[in-house]
Protein backbone atom coordinates (compact mmCIF):
# COMPACT_ATOMS: atom_id res chain seq x y z
CA UNK A 1 0.00 0.00 0.00
CA UNK A 2 1.48 3.57 -0.87
CA UNK A 3 2.15 6.21 1.15
CA UNK A 4 0.51 9.20 1.27
CA UNK A 5 1.09 12.34 3.35
CA UNK A 6 -1.15 15.59 2.89
CA UNK A 7 0.10 18.95 4.55
CA UNK A 8 -3.10 20.52 5.10
CA UNK A 9 -3.88 24.63 5.91
CA UNK A 10 -6.68 26.77 6.30
CA UNK A 11 -7.98 26.07 3.37
CA UNK A 12 -8.86 23.18 4.01
CA UNK A 13 -11.18 24.28 6.53
CA UNK A 14 -12.12 27.14 5.15
CA UNK A 15 -15.03 25.15 3.06
CA UNK A 16 -16.87 23.91 6.68
CA UNK A 17 -16.82 27.70 7.49
CA UNK A 18 -14.02 28.40 9.80
CA UNK A 19 -12.41 31.63 9.07
CA UNK A 20 -8.93 31.89 8.11
CA UNK A 21 -6.25 33.53 9.70
CA UNK A 22 -4.36 35.29 6.93
CA UNK A 23 -7.00 36.15 4.25
CA UNK A 24 -8.20 39.40 4.16
CA UNK A 25 -11.45 39.52 6.64
CA UNK A 26 -9.50 36.61 8.67
CA UNK A 27 -8.95 36.43 11.74
CA UNK A 28 -5.74 38.33 11.93
CA UNK A 29 -7.54 41.37 10.83
CA UNK A 30 -9.50 40.90 13.79
CA UNK A 31 -7.19 40.21 16.63
CA UNK A 32 -3.59 41.16 16.38
CA UNK A 33 -1.66 38.21 16.11
CA UNK A 34 0.78 40.04 18.59
CA UNK A 35 -2.66 39.73 21.25
CA UNK A 36 -3.60 36.37 20.51
CA UNK A 37 -0.70 33.93 19.52
CA UNK A 38 2.04 34.56 21.41
CA UNK A 39 3.46 33.68 24.57
CA UNK A 40 3.90 37.22 25.28
CA UNK A 41 0.10 38.45 24.87
CA UNK A 42 -1.06 35.29 26.65
CA UNK A 43 1.08 36.83 30.11
CA UNK A 44 -0.30 40.50 29.63
CA UNK A 45 -3.80 39.30 29.36
CA UNK A 46 -4.73 36.05 29.79
CA UNK A 47 -8.31 36.88 30.08
CA UNK A 48 -8.62 38.23 26.00
CA UNK A 49 -6.50 35.18 24.86
CA UNK A 50 -8.11 32.26 26.85
CA UNK A 51 -11.86 33.93 25.84
CA UNK A 52 -10.31 33.91 21.72
CA UNK A 53 -9.87 30.01 22.09
CA UNK A 54 -13.01 29.53 23.81
CA UNK A 55 -14.92 31.40 20.84
CA UNK A 56 -12.99 29.61 18.14
CA UNK A 57 -13.69 25.81 20.27
CA UNK A 58 -17.49 27.51 20.30
CA UNK A 59 -17.44 27.44 16.85
CA UNK A 60 -15.92 24.11 16.22
CA UNK A 61 -19.36 23.26 17.42
CA UNK A 62 -21.25 24.84 14.30
CA UNK A 63 -19.33 23.12 11.92
CA UNK A 64 -18.41 20.09 9.94
CA UNK A 65 -15.92 18.24 7.73
CA UNK A 66 -16.24 19.19 4.59
CA UNK A 67 -16.18 16.30 1.03
CA UNK A 68 -11.94 17.26 0.95
CA UNK A 69 -11.75 16.24 4.68
CA UNK A 70 -14.48 13.03 4.08
CA UNK A 71 -12.11 11.63 0.72
CA UNK A 72 -9.14 11.85 2.26
CA UNK A 73 -10.45 9.72 5.41
CA UNK A 74 -11.67 7.35 2.60
CA UNK A 75 -8.39 7.12 0.78
CA UNK A 76 -6.95 4.86 3.52
CA UNK A 77 -9.04 2.44 1.68
CA UNK A 78 -6.48 2.67 -1.10
CA UNK A 79 -3.75 4.30 0.62
CA UNK A 80 -1.86 4.39 3.75
CA UNK A 81 -2.48 8.37 4.58
CA UNK A 82 -0.55 10.44 7.04
CA UNK A 83 -2.35 14.13 7.74
CA UNK A 84 0.18 16.76 8.86
CA UNK A 85 -1.63 19.69 9.50
CA UNK A 86 -1.22 23.20 10.31
CA UNK A 87 -4.74 23.74 11.52
CA UNK A 88 -6.03 23.58 15.26
CA UNK A 89 -9.30 22.35 14.42
CA UNK A 90 -10.70 18.60 14.51
CA UNK A 91 -12.12 17.95 11.07
CA UNK A 92 -9.84 15.51 10.23
CA UNK A 93 -10.56 13.66 13.03
CA UNK A 94 -14.09 13.86 12.62
CA UNK A 95 -14.01 13.00 9.10
CA UNK A 96 -12.72 9.39 10.29
CA UNK A 97 -8.91 10.07 9.26
CA UNK A 98 -6.80 7.78 11.47
CA UNK A 99 -3.47 9.39 11.70
CA UNK A 100 -3.57 13.05 12.38
CA UNK A 101 -0.40 14.89 13.27
CA UNK A 102 -1.16 18.51 14.57
CA UNK A 103 2.11 20.92 13.93
CA UNK A 104 0.21 23.87 15.78
CA UNK A 105 -1.37 22.19 18.22
CA UNK A 106 -5.13 20.98 18.88
CA UNK A 107 -7.85 23.55 19.96
CA UNK A 108 -9.94 21.01 21.59
CA UNK A 109 -7.20 20.57 24.44
CA UNK A 110 -5.66 22.51 27.22
CA UNK A 111 -2.43 21.65 28.98
CA UNK A 112 -0.35 23.30 31.55
CA UNK A 113 1.10 27.15 31.02
CA UNK A 114 3.79 26.35 32.94
CA UNK A 115 4.72 23.40 31.14
CA UNK A 116 2.65 23.29 27.59
CA UNK A 117 4.43 20.12 26.40
CA UNK A 118 4.10 17.92 29.44
CA UNK A 119 1.75 15.31 28.01
CA UNK A 120 0.90 14.43 31.75
CA UNK A 121 -1.06 17.86 31.44
CA UNK A 122 -2.86 18.01 28.42
CA UNK A 123 -6.66 17.37 28.50
CA UNK A 124 -8.78 16.66 25.71
CA UNK A 125 -12.15 18.76 26.40
CA UNK A 126 -15.95 17.61 26.52
CA UNK A 127 -17.90 20.19 24.76
CA UNK A 128 -19.35 21.31 27.67
CA UNK A 129 -16.04 21.77 29.07
CA UNK A 130 -15.10 24.68 26.14
CA UNK A 131 -15.82 27.57 28.14
CA UNK A 132 -12.25 27.80 30.24
CA UNK A 133 -12.10 29.90 33.06
CA UNK A 134 -9.42 31.71 34.58
CA UNK A 135 -8.74 29.63 37.30
CA UNK A 136 -9.18 26.90 35.60
CA UNK A 137 -6.01 24.82 36.84
CA UNK A 138 -3.82 22.10 35.36
CA UNK A 139 -2.83 18.95 37.26
CA UNK A 140 0.50 20.85 37.56
CA UNK A 141 -1.42 23.49 39.70
CA UNK A 142 -1.07 25.89 36.93
CA UNK A 143 -3.89 28.26 34.76
CA UNK A 144 -5.24 25.69 32.15
CA UNK A 145 -4.04 27.12 28.80
CA UNK A 146 -4.97 26.37 25.16
CA UNK A 147 -2.86 23.36 23.57
CA UNK A 148 -1.90 26.10 20.82
CA UNK A 149 1.60 26.23 19.45
CA UNK A 150 2.21 30.01 19.56
CA UNK A 151 4.64 31.98 16.99
CA UNK A 152 7.97 32.12 18.95
CA UNK A 153 7.58 28.73 20.67
CA UNK A 154 8.78 25.23 19.14
CA UNK A 155 6.81 23.03 17.08
CA UNK A 156 7.30 19.34 19.14
CA UNK A 157 5.83 17.15 16.57
CA UNK A 158 7.90 18.87 13.41
CA UNK A 159 10.54 15.67 13.37
CA UNK A 160 6.91 13.20 13.60
CA UNK A 161 6.25 14.97 10.75
CA UNK A 162 9.52 14.47 8.91
CA UNK A 163 9.59 11.08 9.40
CA UNK A 164 6.02 10.50 7.78
CA UNK A 165 7.22 12.64 5.07
CA UNK A 166 10.47 10.77 4.14
CA UNK A 167 8.32 7.82 3.38
CA UNK A 168 5.75 9.83 1.38
CA UNK A 169 5.24 7.70 -2.71
CA UNK A 170 2.60 10.73 -2.61
CA UNK A 171 2.99 13.70 -1.03
CA UNK A 172 0.17 16.17 -1.43
CA UNK A 173 -0.42 20.39 -0.21
CA UNK A 174 -4.00 21.66 0.74
CA UNK A 175 -5.13 24.50 1.23
CA UNK A 176 -1.87 26.23 2.89
CA UNK A 177 0.49 29.26 1.70
CA UNK A 178 3.57 27.24 2.46
CA UNK A 179 4.88 30.87 4.18
CA UNK A 180 4.49 29.02 7.72
CA UNK A 181 7.84 27.80 8.81
CA UNK A 182 8.85 24.78 10.05
CA UNK A 183 5.38 23.58 7.77
CA UNK A 184 6.35 25.11 4.69
CA UNK A 185 9.82 23.05 5.02
CA UNK A 186 8.66 19.62 4.29
CA UNK A 187 8.81 19.20 1.35
CA UNK A 188 12.16 19.69 1.20
CA UNK A 189 12.10 16.46 3.47
CA UNK A 190 10.18 14.86 0.05
CA UNK A 191 11.74 11.53 -1.64
CA UNK A 192 12.67 12.22 -5.17
CA UNK A 193 10.98 9.65 -6.82
CA UNK A 194 7.53 10.76 -4.93
CA UNK A 195 4.62 12.65 -6.68
CA UNK A 196 3.76 16.00 -5.48
CA UNK A 197 0.29 17.89 -5.86
CA UNK A 198 -0.68 21.11 -4.38
CA UNK A 199 -4.19 21.94 -4.38
CA UNK A 200 -5.58 25.55 -4.02
CA UNK A 201 -8.07 27.26 -6.29
CA UNK A 202 -5.23 30.22 -5.78
CA UNK A 203 -1.94 30.83 -6.89
CA UNK A 204 0.82 29.38 -4.59
CA UNK A 205 4.26 30.37 -4.88
CA UNK A 206 6.23 27.75 -3.89
CA UNK A 207 10.05 27.65 -3.50
CA UNK A 208 11.17 24.47 -4.94
CA UNK A 209 12.61 23.50 -7.68
CA UNK A 210 10.86 19.75 -8.02
CA UNK A 211 7.64 19.59 -10.49
CA UNK A 212 4.50 19.73 -8.54
CA UNK A 213 1.37 18.73 -9.75
CA UNK A 214 -1.51 22.04 -9.57
CA UNK A 215 -5.26 21.51 -9.12
CA UNK A 216 -6.60 25.21 -9.22
CA UNK A 217 -9.69 23.76 -7.19
CA UNK A 218 -10.58 24.18 -3.59
CA UNK A 219 -10.37 21.08 -1.11
CA UNK A 220 -13.21 19.05 -1.92
CA UNK A 221 -13.32 19.71 -5.96
CA UNK A 222 -9.38 19.34 -5.76
CA UNK A 223 -9.31 16.03 -3.66
CA UNK A 224 -11.57 14.42 -5.82
CA UNK A 225 -9.47 15.18 -8.69
CA UNK A 226 -6.64 13.73 -6.91
CA UNK A 227 -8.29 10.75 -6.68
CA UNK A 228 -9.22 10.70 -10.06
CA UNK A 229 -5.64 11.18 -11.41
CA UNK A 230 -4.36 8.65 -8.77
CA UNK A 231 -6.04 5.89 -10.05
CA UNK A 232 -5.23 6.53 -13.69
CA UNK A 233 -1.70 6.39 -12.74
CA UNK A 234 -2.70 3.00 -10.86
Amino acid sequence: MKKLVVLSGAGMSAESGLSTFRDAGGLWDKYPVEQVATPEGYRENPALVTQFYNERRKQLLTVAPNRGHELLAEMEKEFDVTIVTQNVDNLHERAGSNRVIHLHGELTKVCSSYAPYDLRYVKELQPDEYEVKLGDLAGDGSQLRPFIVWFGEAVPQIETAVTFVEQADVFVIIGTSMNVYPAAGLLNYVPKQAAVYLIDPHEVQVNSYRHIEVIRKGASEGVAELLSRLKQKA
